[in-house]
């Protein structure tokens, strides 16, 4: 079975059916051996809050060192999103396998007339694949309800219900009460069951089962929000019976708040975190689409509230900003209460109503209805991509823009942020290898060179796409063989000159094909060329180990004097950057305190403040990063990609460059491996989140120059797939960086010696080809050689991609 056979079964499965209760689940997890007997599990209920809270305590759990699971629900893109470890999906590989292990149970029970659900099959999938990794933890975000819930097939060593409203009356019960009994079966044996409930809903799971209550008063487990640290994080104080702990979250409000202190709770049961770790685990969450800032000029916030209960909650946060004139885009589902999520906002200048791409969406016109009245002005736009476009682009610096009403209109808004158009191998370099310019008149080549590029796009998109491109005399061809529903794989191929024309008469296209348009445009165009040297050759950022056990030269640089001297060496060898760095990340290597990486490094770079080249401090510490730069480092070298929440705010702060690398662990983990499908593609879905959070501080996208991270995480094979693929890098938007230097990814070359030097400039030579920016090596003066030479054939008609500046 292929990927795209098993993606496109688990996405025909019915999504609903009358029969209720954990019997069918039980009966797969029993054909696939009982996965549930292995990891810890558990379960959060609610009606709001659910996700946000099993989001944070993976988060936490994650953060004291444990292998964590973690099964939510909707996705807002690919179901495989839904089923993560350690943060990151399940494998399609692993997807095929479960799905061709589950199907003669599927078959059974379809001959039993007891064919189960979507949402039933996957949740025994993800409790398989937990097994099947071993997991310690995994955390489920309960469907509907609690009782009669596919996850309440396993047996919790902790569970929580977060909030109750009324909700899926049809199913759980006529009044709050009925459904807060409901939602508390998921209580466990072992632990008391955590709830942010209040009032009769309180009351009633209290007569279910015994609780730990959080809340911002009267409350067992205290949990406030004191305040903001900025636009895109609060201040948050949790106190229990006997810890306390102090943090800010991404996650704002007072109800996440409430929910950040349900997480805690959940984790020193599960695995008696301390509070340290607690305040770390909750800073690091990230659980996109809900009150998602993805600017600030204007205020743009993607936020999935679907429910009268949490438009009320957008309403408060909405009271907290400074704006002018108020645009939501609004799309939701026809089974909600419209009007009174609609009357839950404040009043709305203009509502961009529209109807996500989603069966049971609710239409245009129903919406507008609602909407009138409470908006001065109604545009009803067919489409939720081109619904936001129009938002944007009629907000003015002062206003906000919010994108609301379901988590299907979110997912498809967030596209114009985290949609990547890759750019593939291009038939011919040079139009001039084929024929000379001098055989067309006026001098003028005519334009053969073809580029390749692929994407992702709404069905929709695609149509209008392939019409606009084949009118212009490219090409575009779509599947949907393994994609989410609505969504297409395409890929786009033409001369320059028609995508560009292309990319630049998208807005006209509508359905939210400018930021298309945009992406695609980027793709040809390459990132900004005054990043962090002159981008138009390919620089050399020359490696400074002030460290005594740096794999290659430790030890050699580690005094002040010794640093300074081979700084200057390194420039006059054609470094354009010098990177300093005070802490090992090699595999082994043992953390260096704070204050002592301080001492090796800002030394060396206030003694460095005459070089003739940007300074570049490599550390994945926001203090040092911070000292650094007050030293006069002009760059942070973050080979972490930015595992310190407040390294982000320490680079905006400083107007610094960043250099935004992938890894799993830093320092190396030989233990600490990924299944990736396509390491490619993996590494620029996950610089591509790791970039809007830098973006999203403050630091602007021509500032930040990613590297895929050879060798952290990845065995010598994906190393130079990513080595090879570095131009598909280009769809970030962002400069280029390989680091390659000696790296154990050689080890196995035949004839390297123990060196490695000779397949690093054969790396440097094949990277400059594929169009890197930077390079970063220990030898500056062999390294500047290589490119050189092939500038030097660029220059004589050679790939046009190369590039050097020496």
């Amino acid at each position: 079975m292929e990927y795209h056979e098993a993606a496109d079964y688990l996405q025909s499965l019915q999504r609903r059916r009358p029969k209720l209760g954990t019997e069918t689940t039980a009966r797969m997890l029993a054909h696939l051996g009982d996965p549930q007997r292995g990891p810890d599990f558990v379960q959060v209920a609610g009606s709001n809050g659910k996700g946000s809270t099993a989001c944070m305590l993976e988060s936490v759990l994650r953060h004291a060192g444990l292998d964590v699971g973690l099964f939510t629900s909707p996705s807002l893109t690919d179901f495989r999103e839904q089923i993560t470890v350690n943060g990151r999906p399940i494998p399609k590989s692993s997807v095929v396998d479960l799905v061709e292990r589950i199907d003669p149970c599927i078959e059974r029970l379809d001959a039993d007339d007891d064919l189960p659900t979507h949402f039933e099959v996957l949740t025994a999938l993800a409790i398989a694949h937990f097994g099947d990794e071993d997991v310690d933890v995994a955390v489920l975000e309960v469907g509907i309800g609690g009782r009669y819930d596919a996850t309440s097939a396993v047996d919790p060593v902790a569970s929580a219900v977060t909030s109750v409203s009324l909700e899926h009356t049809d199913l759980l019960g006529d009044t709050v009460a009925e459904i807060a009994r409901d939602k508390a079966q998921v209580a466990p044996e072992s632990n008391p069951l955590v709830t942010g409930a209040e009032g009769e809903a309180l009351d009633a799971i209290r007569s279910v089962a015994d609780t730990v209550t959080v809340g911002a008063t009267d409350a067992d487990v205290v949990a406030v929000e004191t305040g903001m640290r900025c636009a895109v994080e609060n201040n948050v104080s949790i106190t229990g019976p006997d810890w306390s702990t102090e943090t800010n979250l991404k996650l704002l409000g007072q109800h996440q708040a409430s929910n950040a202190g349900v997480a805690a709770t959940l984790a020193r049961q599960v695995a008696d975190v301390d509070p340290e770790t607690v305040a770390g685990g909750l800073r690091s969450a990230t659980w996109p689409g809900r009150f998602e800032i993805r600017s600030t000029e204007p205020m743009i916030v993607l936020d999935g509230s679907h429910n009268p209960g949490a438009m009320a909650t957008v309403e408060h946060l909405l009271a907290r900003y400074d704006y002018a004139d108020l645009h939501v885009v609004f799309g939701a589902m026809a089974d909600k209460d419209h009007d009174r999520m609609v009357a839950a906002l404040p009043r709305v200048d203009t509502a961009y109503v529209s109807r996500p791409d989603v069966d049971r969406a609710e239409s245009i016109e129903t919406l507008a209805d609602v909407f009138d009245g409470q908006a001065d002005t109604v545009r009803r736009i067919d489409s939720v991509p081109e619904a936001t476009e129009r938002a944007i682009a009629a907000a003015g610096p002062d206003d906000f823009v919010l994108v609301t009403g379901s988590l299907y209109a979110v997912a498809e808004a967030r596209e114009r942020w985290t949609r990547l158009v890759v750019p593939k191998e291009r038939h011919v370099q040079s139009d001039d290898a084929v024929l000379p310019r001098a055989a067309f008149e006026d001098g003028a080549a005519a334009e053969i060179s073809q580029r390749h590029l692929a994407t992702h796009l709404r069905t929709t998109q695609a149509d209008r796409v392939t019409e606009g491109l084949q009118s212009l005399g490219g090409e575009s061809v779509s599947t949907d063989a393994g994609q989410p529903e609505h969504v297409v794989s395409t890929a786009l191929s033409g001369t320059v000159s028609q995508l560009q024309a292309f990319a630049d008469g998208a807005p006209s296209e509508g359905h939210g094909l400018a930021s298309v348009g945009r992406k695609l445009s980027q793709a040809l165009d390459g990132p900004p060329d005054d990043w962090p040297v002159d981008g138009s050759e390919t620089a050399v950022m020359g490696i400074l180990n002030v460290t005594p056990d740096s794999f290659h030269d430790g030890g050699e640089y580690d005094t002040e004097r010794a640093a300074v001297e081979r700084a200057r060496e390194m420039v006059a060898n054609g470094a354009d950057i010098v990177d300093v760095g005070g802490e090992s990340t090699r595999p082994g290597a043992d953390p260096v305190p704070v204050e002592e990486e301080i001492a090796r490094v800002v030394p060396v770079v206030e003694a460095l403040a005459d070089l003739d080249a940007p300074i570049s401090v490599d550390t994945r510490k926001a203090a040092v990063a911070d000292a650094a730069l007050s030293a006069g480092a002009d760059i942070v070298n973050d080979v972490s990609g930015l595992d310190d929440p407040e390294m982000r705010f320490v680079v905006a702060d400083h107007d610094a460059g960043l250099v935004l690398m992938h890894s799993l662990a830093a320092p190396v983990d030989p233990d600490r491996s990924a299944d990736y499908d396509d390491v490619v593609e993996s590494v620029l879905r996950e610089l591509t989140e790791r970039v809007l959070l830098a973006e999203q501080a403050g630091i602007d996208r021509e500032r930040i120059l990613v590297d895929p991270g050879c060798g952290f995480g990845k065995d010598a094979a994906e190393s130079f797939e990513l080595l090879d693929r570095l131009r598909e890098f280009r769809a970030l938007g962002c400069p280029v960086m390989i680091g390659h230097s000696r790296k154990s990814m050689f080890a196995d070359v035949k004839g390297a010696t123990d060196d490695r030097l000779v397949p690093t400039l054969t790396a440097t030579a094949l990277a400059a080809e594929r169009g890197a920016d930077v390079v970063r090596v220990h030898d500056v003066a062999a390294n500047a050689a290589v490119l050189d030479t092939v500038s030097a054939t660029a220059g004589s008609g050679g790939p046009a991609d190369s590039r050097r500046k020496h």
